[in-house]
């Protein structure tokens, strides 16, 4: 039977609240409006992102659907679409693409202008919603809420992939792999022969370390209190892996000596100020990148002297792994 014009009724992971557990409902998702679409989700990763949602580090309105990494099949379009059909493999994009817009149209941009993702809106880009559950309406994460069965997103905010895509595998382009990878290969833009560093080696900071590999470093030092981590970094591109607690000295230091005067290319892909810090510093003072991934504690602000850029560091960041956000 077809679903298509009709509201489907389907398991959603909801957070009514701040830092409470997740509650699995039976919520509503309505039928797609003009130049939307709804999509069956087959897989979602779970990013930190999401639980800094949880924790309000990312701001949400509740109760809310939060999940943004995931893969999915075209159910139904609304009106106006005319880049996916039904049955479409496709993967929901948490930054928008209008490409109409300044930043769109910018050769380093895709910071939609549709969006600020420091201030979601928690609704779709016409103002409203499309879940409800327990007869109040639920607010969307980023445009995409995929801990849910089904989810609504504006067309501009979803990409068709090959149909032989394994969606189990490529959700995590819809966040994880694309900002590591693409923090080393478009923001970056690391150098054939150039020496790094990447602090922190979960899902994102891999990738990070395959993006180092694939342009041609050749040095990269894996950085990680967790030692766990070093056989795969080292399997998918590290050629060192350090670990901060085993030194006296601070691990700026250690990896300034160890590179004679400091990395060509850092990456933190933590979201500590301490480790922000420590990435910046270690790469050489003359000609060194160092470029932000991981979400910073939004509460929080970093001091720092604006010497340490005036003799040559570059210190910029991105999200999705694409778009310059600050470069001095």
């Amino acid at each position: 039977m077809s679903t298509e014009g009709k509201v489907i009724k389907c398991k959603a992971a909801v957070l009514w609240e701040l830092n409470t557990p997740f509650s699995i409902e039976e919520v509503e998702v309505a039928p797609p409006k003009a130049y939307e679409v709804r999509i069956k989700i087959v897989a979602t990763g779970i990013c930190r992102s999401d639980d800094h949602a949880i924790n309000g580090q990312i701001g949400g309105r509740f109760p809310m659907i939060v999940g943004h990494e995931a893969a999915g099949i075209v159910e139904s379009i609304g009106e106006g679409v005319t880049t996916v059909k039904p049955g479409d493999k496709v993967i929901p994009l948490f930054t928008p693409q209008c490409g109409k817009c300044r930043i769109c149209k910018h050769p380093e941009g895709n910071f939609c202008l549709k969006i600020d993702l420091s201030k979601p809106p928690g609704t779709m880009q016409d103002g409203t919603t499309r879940f409800t559950c327990r007869g109040k309406p639920v607010y969307h994460f980023l445009g995409v809420s995929t801990f849910s069965q089904y989810t609504v997103v504006d067309e501009d905010a979803v990409a068709k992939i090959d149909a032989a895509s394994p969606l189990e595998k490529v959700c995590l382009i819809g966040c994880g792999f694309s900002t590591g990878y693409g923090s080393a290969v478009k923001i970056a833009k690391v150098t054939q022969g150039s020496t790094c560093a990447v602090f922190g080696l979960g899902g994102v900071g891999l990738s990070v370390v395959m993006g180092c590999k694939a342009a041609g470093a050749a040095r990269i030092i894996a950085v990680d209190i967790n030692k766990g981590k070093f056989a795969k970094a080292k399997e998918l591109g590290a050629t060192e892996c350090i670990n901060p607690q085993d030194y006296e000295k601070p691990i700026h230091e250690v990896i300034t000596e160890m590179t004679d005067g400091g990395v060509d290319f850092s990456f933190e892909v933590i979201g500590r100020l301490d480790t922000l810090m420590a990435a910046l510093l270690c790469c050489h003072e003359a000609c060194g990148t160092s470029v932000v991934v991981g979400v910073p504690p939004g509460s929080q602000t970093l001091s720092m002297n604006p010497i340490l850029l005036l003799s040559g560091r570059t210190w910029k960041g991105g999200v999705f792994g694409i778009r310059t956000v600050l470069t001095f």
